[in-house]
């Protein structure tokens, strides 16, 4: 193998398996000397590539962890199933990983093949996965956002508001914000001249434009902060008070990441102090728990579940 690029790929792609590899068996795989084994492992570890040698007759190279991520060489096969899996972890909005998913998935999809990038999409449509808690959001929409997010591009998008109406959108992305069940997008709204907070799940047809921007001053600091606030500004919130007939122990894993304030009582249950939220989202929660429970506060919450109750009731062909 006479070409240095093309070799030094194929030299890194076997010291990135878990193993140790003898100088002699890597130059009778990459049909080289040991001395220019010797050689490209000296320009990998100039390239910021922690390889690491040991001597003795079982010695041999491997690449160990560094202080940095270097680049990765990566397979059909694992390119295929790293691109499956952070569509997965986009689209159900895990704790924690959201924000990091999309980007990463938007670069990798970025240099996909064309084979490779049919093969994903094959194997999307034939796999379902279970629903987390908020509405079904496409990745490939995020990944559009994100890719224009960091090359300062506008975008143009179909957007569904509360009512069912649609409108056509043009706009300058700056952040996308997931709250743990929903994604939002923060943009500057070019036809409204002002910053709007999109709903992710009702986007549709998004696409970069290709024209670039110059970067506006954000409208706050915190910007996940920004879009708390400007939601609970746009519905009521509450704090709800509850007693569960099953122990926090029981009860909390199924709360979430934030489960509020659980108080176990004497009799077995547990009292749940909510974060604030919306009506719909505690009702929700509480129903969702598989548990007996009464409502304490607020009194607003206690009507809801009462008209929920008759909805499903009604549903459910029951008399009331």
């Amino acid at each position: 193998m006479t070409d240095t690029p093309a070799r030094l790929l194929g030299l890194l792609s076997l010291l990135q398996t878990p193993r140790e590899w003898p100088g002699s068996e890597l130059a009778d795989r990459l049909g080289v000397s040991p001395r220019t084994i010797r050689r490209d492992i000296d320009r990998l570890r100039e390239l910021g590539y922690p390889v690491e040698a040991s001597r003795g007759v079982a010695g041999g190279y491997r690449l160990v962890a560094g202080t940095a991520m270097p680049p990765l060489v990566l397979d059909d096969e694992e390119a295929v199933a790293i691109a499956v899996g952070l569509r997965t972890a986009a689209g159900q909005a895990v704790a924690g990983i959201e924000e990091a998913s999309v980007r990463a998935l938007a670069k990798l999809e970025q240099v996909l093949p064309a084979r490779l990038r049919r093969r994903v999409g094959t194997l999307g449509t034939a796999t379902v996965a279970v629903p987390s808690a908020g509405p079904a959001v496409d990745p490939a929409q995020l990944t559009v956002f994100a890719g224009a997010i960091t090359n300062h591009e506008t975008v143009r998008f179909r957007y569904r508001a509360n009512d069912g109406a649609e409108t056509r959108r043009r706009a300058e992305p700056l952040r996308l914000v997931a709250t743990g069940r929903r994604w939002y997008l923060i943009a500057y709204d070019l036809d409204r001249a002002d910053w709007r907070i999109f709903r992710a799940d009702r986007i549709r047809d998004a696409q970069a434009t290709g024209g670039r921007i110059t970067p506006r001053r954000p409208p706050a600091t915190d910007l996940a902060a920004f879009v708390v606030d400007r939601l609970y500004d746009l519905a009521p919130t509450y704090r709800a008070v509850a007693v569960l007939a099953e122990p926090a122990a029981r009860v909390g894993p199924r709360l979430g990441a934030a489960p509020g304030e659980l108080t176990d009582l004497d009799e077995g249950g547990c009292r749940w102090r909510s974060h604030p939220d919306t009506l719909d989202w505690l009702a929700f929660r509480l129903l969702g728990l598989g548990c007996a429970f009464t409502v304490e506060e607020p009194p607003e919450l206690v009507a809801h579940l009462k008209v929920l109750a008759d909805r499903a009731a009604a549903g459910a062909g029951v008399r009331t």
